[in-house]
């Protein structure tokens, strides 16, 4: 490693969906591209936009601003809960239950 290379903040990543993104390391453009990423989805009635840009330029800003960021965090726990109590209320399958019908006669 050099000398150059310590001055440098490491890359920022972002998970969706199980699959990694690396940012740029520059601010101005990492907000550039949540803000454009949102206003494409505004316009997501358009051929080639849509409405899945919003949150993916949303995830990208919450990275640098703390209001996007509490949001996100309060999405992500809310959903977690969500999840959590599904499991446990979801019944348990029984173990191969055997269905018989009764022909009439």
């Amino acid at each position: 490693m050099s000398a150059a290379s310590h001055n440098h903040p490491p890359a920022r990543k972002i998970s969706v969906f199980g699959r990694e993104f690396t940012m740029p390391r520059s601010r101005g453009l990492r907000i550039a591209i949540g803000v454009v990423l949102i206003f494409g989805g505004i316009l997501g009635f358009l051929p080639i936009l849509g409405f899945w840009m919003v949150p993916i330029g949303l995830l990208v800003l919450s990275y640098e601003f703390a209001v996007v960021r509490r949001h996100r965090r309060r999405l992500v726990v809310w959903w977690e809960r969500r999840r959590r109590l599904y499991r446990l209320r979801k019944p348990a399958s029984p173990a191969k239950a055997s269905f018989r019908l009764d022909s009439p006669g």
